[in-house]
């Protein structure tokens, strides 16, 4: 009986034990009530995913959705198994929902909220999110949270760049430059074997992609060819990185005032700060060749980003691509807005260089506000501090600011690229 194997993987609690579930990231699944039935008869009905499975679960009985409803009042036990992140939760959940099928899951595939990762079968393939299977491609899932899945394949795409459009124009691209796209004339069969890792990754099997990576590795290092040993073993780095830290796909839970407080204390903590910090920006720049250049301000008020307060620059510096100059107008042009209110860090996309730009700018600027400088490092993911004389590598920072960190990055990047092509687009129609 399907019970019994679910037996194999999950812990098993009556509804009546709710408050001892983990409150860690993992999978739950609800079976249907069995106290004068035998054990095989109960039915495994739902399958979610959580950051924290015991408030998730909670959610379920005392804020219950039109569609819990549905189903609530025939829970009789609960299963849960905790995993080492969000990403491999929400993974997992995929697999789960499509090889045992719970009714309650399978209700809603035909009102087109499930989705799924499409990997087109091209000469290049290209990878995208979509709700129905309509064209020649490998479909990956169903998966639930169509947010936390982009979210997911943005942090894969850094690990395994990939194409996101049909065809690639023969000039490099925003994501090309940003290191997420192939470019235009990849060596086809080295991505065609990314792009299968990528695929294994989605259905669950990433120790099986690691052990794939370092035996590549070891190959490469025997054939002495140590350069591309190094790329494949940041590979393996970056790959680790995003597969075992929680927090990374759904940091909205970062302004609770719980989880806020322990971050917020942490952070003044490496900023060298007494007092509470409650405004963060962030800031990266875009451009092609020096071209339609763009400089973008995110915001966000006690760990949570407010798109009210989000600002974008277009860039006037003319001539050779400089981001250096560039980080350097943009920061000059925001320091003249005392009416945004200034914030207590500054977070810089960038290494050494962007953090040191960004001081002098800061200090030539504002003599009595106290504003602390952070950056983080693209590749490596080292985070500068100023006023520390060594860098901290992200991964050994608390989940908490590690989270944080990230989302800011990935939200700059994201509002500086869209900016960015808006300006392109003007441009060609001139």
């Amino acid at each position: 009986m399907l019970y019994y194997i679910f037996m194999d993987r999950f812990k098993i609690l009556p509804k009546s034990e709710i408050n001892n579930l983990p409150k860690k990231a993992g999978v739950y699944a609800f079976f249907t009530k069995n106290l004068k039935l035998k054990i095989k008869n109960s039915e495994c009905i739902y399958i979610g995913k959580a950051i924290n499975i015991q408030s998730r679960v909670k959610n379920h009985f005392n804020q219950p959705s039109y569609r819990d409803y549905l189903y609530i009042d025939k829970v009789g036990e609960i299963g849960y198994f905790e995993t080492n992140s969000e990403i491999e939760a929400l993974i997992t959940e995929a697999n789960l929902i499509k090889k045992y099928q719970p009714r309650f899951n399978v209700v809603w595939r035909d009102d087109k909220n499930y989705f799924y990762v499409a990997v087109s079968k091209s000469e290049a393939p290209f990878v995208y999110i979509t709700h129905q299977k309509t064209e020649n491609a490998e479909y990956i899932g169903p998966f639930v949270e169509g947010n936390a899945l982009k979210m997911t394949l943005r942090y894969l795409r850094r690990v395994f760049p990939y194409y996101s459009v049909r065809k690639h124009s023969k000039n490099k691209c925003t994501y090309c430059h940003l290191g997420l796209c192939p470019g235009p004339n990849p060596d086809l069969k080295e991505y065609k074997k990314n792009i299968k890792k990528l695929i294994l990754i989605l259905k669950g099997k990433s120790k099986a992609v690691l052990n794939l990576l370092r035996k590549e590795m070891k190959a490469l290092s025997a054939e002495k060819k140590f350069e591309e040993a190094v790329i494949i073993r940041d590979r393996i780095s970056n790959l680790q990185q995003v597969m075992s830290h929680s927090g990374v796909i759904e940091p909205s839970n970062m302004g609770d005032n719980d989880n806020w407080e322990k971050t917020n204390k942490i952070l003044r903590g490496l900023a060298g700060l007494d007092k509470k910090i409650s405004r963060i920006e962030c800031y990266d720049v875009s451009n092609i060749q020096g071209k339609s250049a763009t400089g973008s301000m995110v915001v966000f008020i006690n760990g949570k980003p407010d798109k009210n307060l989000y600002r974008k620059f277009h860039i006037k510096i003319e001539g050779k691509p400089n981001d250096i100059a560039m980080l350097e107008e943009t920061i000059s042009r925001r320091l003249l807005h005392p009416e945004w209110s200034y914030p207590e860090i500054m977070l810089i996309d960038g290494g050494i260089a962007q953090l040191n730009i960004a001081i002098k700018t800061k200090d030539g600027n504002l003599k009595s506000k106290v504003i602390k400088i952070f950056s983080l490092a693209k590749r490596n993911k080292d985070l500068y501090i100023e006023g520390r004389n060594n860098f901290i590598p992200l991964k050994s920072l608390p989940r908490e600011i590690y989270s944080l960190i990230l989302q800011l990055d990935d939200e700059a990047h994201r509002f500086a690229i869209a900016y960015h092509k808006k300006l392109r687009k003007k441009d060609l129609l001139k």
